[in-house]
């Protein structure tokens, strides 16, 4: 049954996920490459893993093309007929989910849909007329490692004041879970390609990332997808609130992995640090160092264009190549965790010397360049941790003198 799947080459899959991504971006035209094209492996791969033959597969990944741009005459129709039938100024009625009434949809996620809606106050939880974010998810159609029950479980844990707070959850008919937040108007993924962001509201957001970064990893929580999108801002200068908990690792929740055998396939494109893509399933919170030294990069230097870039179609071999080109190419000197991963010399790399930090974060103030060369480093070990960075002097200089 399943040697279908062997004839099935590279190239054929490259070809079935780029179909997905132009479609996914046809529907989401202001999204991320890296966004469009980890949904576009995502459903290649279920098409993969469903589908009991070649030809199957090719029609499941037809439908799921046909499928995105079909939403878009939807939308189109939905709103030709809303300003045909509308009275002008009359607000459109949105869906319901449980007591929020009149919610409208706000944004997609790989699992999820997230609505905004006003809370009607008959929660003690927030106050009459609080906007709130629903974010909507079906479990049982969920792949690991994402996990909305999981995902509210650790939010429960992990209340912080740099946290996105959980405020409540509740079923929904069809086998839905609702997680209920504070609705964030801006995210840190919007405001950095402005450049507008003042020095102030840059240290803000780094401090307050650190602190939630501190306390998750007090617990031996891994996040496992920290990038901007994932930082929600109150204001445009904060604070700041780590969200999206869907893959997060806990080692206390049942439906974790085991520590030593725990998922790749997590993380945004160019925030993967180099032990993923080696097949090192052992990480631990190091992982999310790594990630936020990428960000860190972004706010102190860079704005909207990431630390790393793996090409059009988010490439683990082009991020490996643009990382060794950036870094230079890693021997067990400089690397040696790399000795015990898996995937480590199955391939000969081009040499490439590492360039110069004033040169990678060229125009960044001295001492952000010294912060962020601290955690973008092949050995985990090495890189600092959210609680080092916080305690320590010199570090804590860095962070009040960024930008």
């Amino acid at each position: 049954m399943a040697d279908w799947r062997l004839r099935l080459g590279f190239a054929e899959r490259l070809t079935a996920t780029s179909s997905i991504i132009k479609a996914y971006k046809q529907v989401h035209p202001t999204c991320a490459a890296t966004d469009a094209s980890k949904h576009a492996k995502a459903s290649e791969e279920i098409c993969r893993k469903t589908a009991l033959s070649l030809p199957e597969y090719h029609d499941a990944i037809g439908n799921t093309v046909r499928s995105l741009l079909e939403s878009i005459t939807q939308r189109t129709d939905a709103d030709e007929t809303a300003l045909e039938d509308v009275i002008p100024h009359e607000p459109q009625i949105g869906q319901t989910f449980g007591r929020y009434k009149n919610a409208h949809h706000y944004s997609d996620g790989l699992f999820s849909e997230v609505f905004k809606a006003v809370d009607p106050g008959e929660s003690g939880e927030t106050t009459r007329n609080q906007v709130l974010a629903l974010k909507v998810t079906t479990p049982d159609m969920m792949t690991a490692p994402h996990d909305s029950k999981r995902e509210a479980r650790i939010l429960i844990a992990v209340k912080s004041d740099h946290v996105i707070p959980l405020v409540e959850t509740f079923q929904q008919a069809g086998g839905r879970l609702v997680l209920v937040f504070p609705f964030m108007p801006y995210g840190l993924d919007g405001l950095l390609p402005s450049g507008k962001l003042t020095s102030t509201a840059r240290r803000s957001i780094l401090r307050d990332l650190l602190s939630g970064l501190t306390h998750i990893h007090s617990m031996g929580i891994i996040h496992r997808d920290i990038k901007p999108s994932n930082v929600l801002l109150a204001s445009s200068s904060g604070p700041a609130y780590i969200s999206d908990f869907g893959i997060a690792w806990s080692p206390t929740d049942r439906a974790s992995e085991p520590p030593d055998q725990k998922i790749l396939d997590v993380g945004t494109t160019c925030y993967r640090p180099p032990e993923l893509l080696f097949g090192h399933g052992a990480y631990g919170t190091k992982l999310d160092m790594w990630a936020a030294g990428c960000v860190a990069a972004q706010v102190v230097c860079l704005n909207g264009r990431t630390f790393f870039d793996a090409g059009e179609l988010g490439s683990e071999l082009a991020l490996i190549k643009n990382m060794f080109e950036t870094l230079g190419t890693p021997d067990l000197v400089v690397w040696p965790e790399a000795a015990g991963f898996p995937d480590w010399g199955k391939m000969n790399f081009t040499r490439y010397p590492a360039r110069k930090w004033e040169d990678i974060l060229e125009g960044a103030d001295p001492s952000a360049v010294g912060f962020v060369s601290q955690l973008v480093l092949y050995e985990s070990g090495q890189r600092l941790t959210a609680e080092e960075v916080k305690k320590t002097s010199e570090e804590r200089r860095i962070v009040s003198d960024l930008c």
